[in-house]
Formats: C-alpha cells, sequence, structure tokens
C-alpha cells in the first residue's frame, strides 16, 4: 500500500457514490450507460474470485466487496427499480458491448502472466477495464450535454486511473519483483481513452459553462 493506491482507491469510492447519489438522490439514470455499469460489474466478479482463496487484509477485502455490490446495485436499479429505469437513455445506449467482452477474454487467453484459471480471468477484466468506458463515452456523444453529477463521475473514475498509473511507477522503483505490465499498459489506454473528456471537461470548468461533448 501507498499514497497513490489509497488516493486511487478514494478516488474510485468517490465516483461510485457520485453515481449513486445521481440516481438516489434524483430517482434517475438519465445519461448513465447501462453497458458500462455490467462491463466494470463483470470486471470486478471476475478480478476478485481470489475472495475465495487469499486473504490480504480486512481493508482488501472490504474494498473489493464494495465495489462489487455497489456495481452490481447500480445495475439492479437501471434494471429494476420501477421509476429509475423509466429514465433510462435505451436508445442511444447501443454500443456492442458484447464485443469488448468476447475481445477482451480472447486477448487474455493469449497474453496473461501465468495459465490458471485465476490469471487469466485476472487479465481479462485489466483488459475489458480499460475499454469498459466507452459505451459510457459514445451514449455522452449522442447526448450532448453532460448534467454534473455524470460529469463528476466520469472525471473520479478518470482520475482514479491516473492515481493508478503513478501507483505503478512508484512499486516498479520501489519493489524488485514488481511485474504487473499488463495492467500498465491497460492503465495507459484506459486514461488515453479519457483524455478528451477531460479536455471538455477543463474547459466547461474553466468558462463556468455546462458540459458538452462533440457529437
Amino acid at each position: 500500500m501507498n499514497i497513490f493506491r489509497f488516493a486511487g482507491d478514494m478516488t474510485h469510492l468517490i465516483s461510485i457514490l457520485v453515481l449513486l447519489l445521481k440516481i438516489y438522490a434524483t430517482k434517475t439514470c438519465s445519461g448513465i450507460s447501462l453497458k458500462t455499469q455490467e462491463l466494470y460489474a463483470l470486471v470486478f466478479v471476475t478480478r476478485y474470485l481470489d475472495l475465495f482463496t487469499d486473504f490480504i487484509s480486512v481493508y482488501n477485502t472490504v474494498m473489493k466487496l464494495v465495489f462489487i455490490g455497489s456495481t452490481l446495485a447500480i445495475v439492479w436499479c437501471m434494471r429494476r427499480h420501477r421509476v429509475v429505469r423509466r429514465s433510462y437513455d435505451r436508445e442511444l445506449d447501443t454500443f456492442r458491448h458484447y464485443l469488448l467482452v468476447a475481445g477482451c477474454f480472447a486477448l487474455a487467453l493469449v497474453l496473461h502472466e501465468k495459465f490458471t484459471f485465476q490469471e487469466v480471468f485476472w487479465a481479462f477484466s485489466i483488459y475489458l477495464e480499460a475499454v469498459a468506458i466507452l459505451p459510457q463515452l459514445v451514449l455522452l456523444q449522442r447526448s450532448g450535454n453532460v448534467d454534473n453529477l455524470t460529469g463528476q463521475y466520469i472525471f473520479f473514475l478518470g482520475a482514479y486511473r491516473a492515481l493508478y498509473i503513478l501507483n505503478w511507477i512508484y512499486r516498479y522503483f520501489t519493489e524488485q519483483r514488481f511485474s504487473r505490465w499488463i495492467a500498465c499498459i491497460s492503465g495507459l489506454i484506459q486514461t488515453a481513452l479519457y483524455a478528451d473528456f477531460f479536455y471538455y471537461y477543463f474547459l466547461s470548468w474553466k468558462n463556468n459553462a455546462t458540459l458538452k461533448l462533440p457529437a
């Protein structure tokens, strides 16, 4: 554990709390991609298979359970909550996310650090997380305007991954056997996908204007 890892975890947690606040306080999921949330649920479930085999720390276990539980709760609300589901932008959320799942799983079978059940699914979760935000970004580009809470959610989500890059750099120089190259490369790709959003987010903040993404 280091300060960059902790800050990344807290920023990730804040992003999920912001999204839950939007859903539960406003009773709407407009502007949120269900497909992205389903991809994140799959990411966490496949990454944290070690919950059944390894114990690292109370902090580690609690954070894993929080990420799995909160993401599944978001998916449930968007699919089943009788009020929230009415505001789902089904016509805009048409990204073929199953192609991402298939592609990432095929890549995990070829590129992994060790050919074991847990390591293949760990690699799969890393690859999938790198591209899971794509349906969300496409939805926002199609809708144009981005409400404040949705913008905050994506900002914190991108910031979390940027902080994790600093975490990996720190671990590379301080740990003798740090070799998570899959996570490092995927993290760089994931952060790059946020670059366009960060640019327009900064412009909206600088000009005190509504966040808008080009179609």
